[in-house]
């Protein structure tokens, strides 16, 4: 093989589960904004984005420092966080999240028939905004997200707040997350909302019959009396499904950004990940 080949040969990247898949890549790279304009017009050769995308979804994937990335020898730590940060301030996470729901419902259609919302924390040792402490582990920081799934598990709306948050104080703010357009239920097809008992206030009834969804909602005491019919078939357990999903990117699951916008950013590429894996055939 001659120099000249050498030189022209590109460089194949293997979807080995630390690199961002080629076929998510190639649903992101029209997202991107233009390459910002320099100053003094002139620049040092600037890091390939799909270099810059594959460290980033490897601090999404294995929750590592961002300084940790000049071992992968993926993209240097600088250039990722600051593309990462360009990125965030342009949107781009989101809307690679709405894409990929508006493909899903094209492909199978969105399962507005049964959806279902539930919140999980997680921990969050540096602090930072939108964190508390968490009731469950000794009053650590820790952080909330709250999710919202449809029938098949797939997100369709997410939000952050502190650990200490009340799962239906953010009822709303997780309704009003949604990307795409809820259609609006009727009576020949109504939109099932499943919550748990830690739901069983007035408000999120209110919230339910405002947005126009048929509430499942048993009481405390229900809940515990209550047998489960043979025929009958669980629906919220989805919702649960999801967030082990969302667990697996170490970075969900241990929080090591103080900013929220950072946090909510990676949460949103977590969830379009999770969109395009039910929206893309096979």
């Amino acid at each position: 093989m001659t120099r000249r080949s050498v030189r022209t040969t590109k460089r194949r990247i293997r979807d080995d589960g630390w690199r961002l898949p080629d076929a998510l890549w190639a649903e992101m790279e029209p997202l991107l904004p233009p390459r910002p304009k320099h100053p003094l017009g002139c620049h040092n050769p600037r890091v390939p984005d799909r270099a810059a995308m594959d460290a980033i979804f490897c601090v999404l994937r294995t929750g590592c420092q961002w300084n940790a990335l000049r071992e992968t020898k993926l993209c240097s730590s600088s250039s990722a966080h600051r593309r990462f940060q360009e990125w965030t301030k342009a949107g781009v996470f989101e809307a690679f999240w709405r894409k990929g729901l508006l493909a899903y419902d094209g492909l199978r259609g969105i399962d507005w028939s049964w959806l279902a919302l539930d919140g999980a924390m997680g921990k969050a040792p540096l602090g930072g905004g939108k964190t508390g402490p968490n009731p469950t582990d000794r009053g650590k920081r820790g952080v909330k997200r709250s999710v919202l799934t449809d029938g098949r598990g797939v997100p369709l709306g997410a939000v952050v707040e502190g650990a200490n948050r009340n799962d239906h104080k953010l009822m709303r703010q997780t309704l009003q997350a949604i990307p795409v357009k809820r259609p609006k239920p009727t009576r020949r097809q109504p939109q099932h909302l499943c919550l748990h008992k830690g739901f069983d206030y007035d408000e999120p009834r209110a919230l339910a019959a405002e947005f126009g969804f048929t509430l499942h909602l048993r009481t405390r005491g229900e809940e515990v009396r209550a047998r489960r019919h043979a025929r009958a078939k669980a629906r919220r357990w989805v919702v649960e499904r999801t967030h082990s999903w969302l667990n697996r990117f170490r970075s969900i699951l241990i929080r090591w950004t103080r900013k929220p916008a950072n946090d909510l950013a990676l949460l949103h590429l977590a969830c379009g990940i999770i969109t395009w894996r039910h929206a893309l055939p096979g």
